[in-house]
């Protein structure tokens, strides 16, 4: 109920925001829809419906927190070819051929989304993903910087709009051209509004967002021509947003006569296909952008589209899709939650049906600042900054993407981005068949501990976006709440997607109050110093050293900054020599390879590290890497080895060993198993405050070979959480072991029995 209580709370703080958000979100969205539907032949207002329809269907049914939802970018090409073909040349006819076509796309979305093949969302790699949206904004950018200026006949692809912006700030310069001037100085004032509102720190000037700021001096400026000065308004009509006066007449009724026919048949696949495609990339990334880095249902969220593309169809609108650049805007202007949506849509229904006269009054220009500003934060070179610091190969990723997408289309674009992908994986391991032999083998054991309640998650083989979705679906079956280990040291390579994937389970997790940690990645090479740099078993470079103190892992980071708080020292590197671990019992049969990762005192009384090592031989030869304490004791005491009852007894009493049993304690005896050479020197050194402390504390197989302590809890490489829980276990336990009067005992009662 308390969760509840703070959920509605949380919902209703944000209301403000969300509507403001959703506000600045409909002034955008209300010239697109008009747009969108001219550019596909459609009556104007069928763009409108579609954004109304969509924001409120998907905002109570979809899955995702801060996407917006309406007519879309890459369906202008498709839809243009249904209307214009359908009814061979009859434009109309075609519209509403094209609807019922709409409809049926929606009802195949819904289909798509009961299906769970959302998944198809997880085989995107990340660097593809942001040279998509970095191509997105690059478009934007060259199609609202001519319109920002004032020049609304500039046509053509990206590239060409590009090479056109010096042709547009000097068209500004020709004489006679006032009105023309003066839009393209509201629309340069507008941006530089968007550029340094956050710079502003006035607390009344920071009520308003800066869209909102741009809306209401550019209305306010037309009102001040109107009531206060005698000169004419000097933006000319053309440059001010158009709405037809009859926007909610003739609602058209949607031909399904055509059903059968292969080319309409052809047109709803092609619909279902680009909408299904354009919505998982825009979900995916503006599932980035969200700043409280929550997962959308992506499969909830289709079959709300394809709910609300069939009502949308209806009513005479285009199909309904997630839209990233509107969805860029809602998040870059504070919504935090579905309700932006459906304000954007109460907001395009209120703006259509009373205000018509103050949207006629915004210019243009102004309008295409607030898109300029959206394309070059989605483009800013920070972006490819970021990008070359994970590794020159996402460099390459990212700019096949964006050149494919800016030349070609979104979907030629991302293909590319995933076979450019696959290519370098396939470089990097040097090897094709290594992915192909692992490609459908099950690479994700996942398990419960039982005691500690801890769920292990052991990743074989290979793990990227291209396998991604079996981990993933192992990930989500655990609640957040909960301690999840994930570890990477059975794994051959790790890209960069897998990992930026998990920084956001380890966000979940930490905000529910559980601890999600990734284990094993510093034993591999990195492309780069990078915490998220590729990781794979064969070495990239001689350049990049594997245990560089700059390319440390999380993990290896955490675990520094414990020694740091000890003030004691840590040590990456990999220490090939035994470091006397074969004096122990546990090692006799077993080849230690190497320690690493080693947290040691000054005075090297105790020394927790990474151990790999080897049992058994031949076909049943495995490696296991495992985390333990040594202690280096200031005295002798006996050797002895004790483990929880039942783990070790069958084997050590097929060896000869028997459990010995301290008689005053019966209650240690029945759930420990204690064994050694001397039992008569190990019942007279087993002390009560020693018994009591085991009998209180967890579980650890503990051995000592006479002069040292070792400990060890389970045969995997241990967490953060359980490396302070071991540091402190094995400090308690020497202060009691140091303590304990062993050799006076010994001498003043030689005639214990054993």
């Amino acid at each position: 109920m308390e969760k509840t209580n703070n959920k509605t709370s949380d919902f209703i703080s944000q209301l403000p925001k969300n509507m403001f958000s959703g506000f600045v979100v409909s002034l955008i969205a209300l010239p697109l829809g008009l747009g969108l539907a001219l550019a596909s032949e459609a009556p104007p207002i069928s763009g409108i419906i579609a954004a109304v329809v969509g924001g409120i269907i998907v905002s109570i049914f979809g899955g995702s927190n801060v996407t917006i939802t309406g007519p879309g970018n890459g369906l202008v090409v498709v839809l243009l070819g249904a209307i214009t073909t359908l009814a061979n040349g009859d434009v109309y006819q075609g519209y509403i051929f094209t609807l019922a076509a709409i409809i049926c796309s929606g009802a195949l979305m819904i289909i798509i989304g009961q299906l769970r093949l959302g998944i198809l969302s997880d085989f995107f790699p990340s660097s593809a993903i942001q040279g998509m949206l970095a191509a997105i904004g690059i478009s934007i950018f060259a199609k609202q910087f001519h319109v920002m200026l004032a020049n609304t006949s500039i046509k053509g692809d990206t590239l060409s709009l590009l090479a056109d912006i010096p042709g547009s700030i000097s068209s500004l310069l020709v004489p006679d051209q006032y009105h023309i001037l003066i839009a393209a100085i509201v629309g340069v004032l507008s941006l530089f509004i968007m550029v340094f509102y956050g710079k502003i720190r006035n607390k009344y000037f920071q009520l308003l967002p800066a869209p909102m700021w741009i809306v209401l001096l550019a209305i306010g400026l037309s009102y001040y021509y109107e009531f206060f000065s005698s000169d004419q308004y000097p933006i000319s009509a053309n440059l001010l947003v158009q709405i037809p006066d009859n926007v909610l007449s003739n609602f058209p009724t949607p031909d399904f006569s055509l059903v059968l026919d292969p080319k309409f048949i052809g047109v709803v696949m092609a619909i279902t296909l680009i909408s299904s495609i354009e919505s998982l990339l825009s979900i995916k990334a503006v599932d980035k952008l969200d700043p409280f880095k929550r997962r959308s249902n992506v499969n909830k969220d289709l079959t709300a589209l394809g709910i609300a593309s069939i009502a949308s169809g209806f009513l005479g609108g285009l199909n309904v899709v997630t839209v990233i650049a509107r969805s860029s805007v809602n998040v870059n202007n504070g919504g935090a939650n579905r309700s932006a949506n459906f304000f954007h849509s109460v907001f395009l229904i209120l703006f259509v049906v009373l205000f018509q006269d103050q949207l006629k009054r915004i210019p243009l220009t102004a309008l295409a600042a607030i898109l300029v500003y959206t394309g070059y934060k989605l483009a800013a070179p920070k972006n490819l900054k970021d990008i070359a610091k994970i590794g020159k190969e996402q460099v390459l990723i990212f700019f096949a993407t964006i050149i494919a997408t800016i030349t070609t289309n979104l979907i030629t674009g991302i293909l590319i981005g995933i076979l450019a992908t696959i290519i370098i994986h396939f470089i990097l391991n040097k090897s094709i068949m290594f992915f192909v032999r692992n490609l459908f083998k099950p690479n994700v054991l996942m398990f419960k501990e039982g005691g500690s309640g801890t769920y292990f998650i052991s990743v074989k083989g290979f793990s990227s976006f291209l396998n991604y979705s079996r981990l993933k679906r192992k990930l989500d079956t655990i609640p957040e709440n909960q301690d999840a280990i994930i570890d990477f040291s059975f794994c051959d390579f790790v890209d960069y997607t897998v990992q930026e994937s998990l920084l956001g389970y380890q966000d979940s997790f930490t905000r529910k109050g559980g601890s999600f940690e990734i284990t094993g990645l510093d034993i591999h090479g990195a492309s780069s110093e990078h915490p998220l740099a590729v990781r794979s078993l064969i070495p990239f470079s001689k350049k990049i050293k594997k245990e560089s103190n700059s390319n440390l892992t999380k993990r290896q980071k955490d675990l520094q900054n414990i020694a740091t708080d000890f003030s004691w020292h840590y040590d990456p590197k990999k220490d090939h020599s035994s470091c006397g671990l074969t004096d122990f019992v546990f090692f006799k049969t077993k080849k230690v390879k190497y320690t690493s990762n080693a947290i040691f005192d000054p005075n090297a009384i105790f020394k927790i590290s990474d151990v790999e090592f080897s049992e058994g031989e031949f076909i049943t030869r495995s490696l296991v890497r495992t985390t333990l304490l040594t202690i280096q004791l200031k005295k002798e005491i006996p050797k002895f080895t004790l483990d929880r009852e039942g783990l070790l007894e069958f084997v050590y009493k097929f060896a000869g060993f028997k459990d010995i049993q301290i008689e005053e304690h019966p209650d240690f005896s029945k759930r420990f198993f204690l064994l050694g050479e001397n039992p008569e020197k190990i019942r007279s050194f087993f002390k009560d405050e020693l018994v009591l402390f085991f009998e209180s504390n967890p579980y650890y197989h503990i051995e000592c070979n006479g002069n040292s302590l070792l400990l060890l809890r389970k045969e995997r490489l241990a967490s953060v959480k359980e490396v302070k829980a071991l540091l402190d276990y094995g400090t308690r336990l020497e202060k009691i072991v140091s303590n304990i009067q062993y050799d006076e005992i010994v001498l003043k009662s030689p005639k214990i029995k054993s």
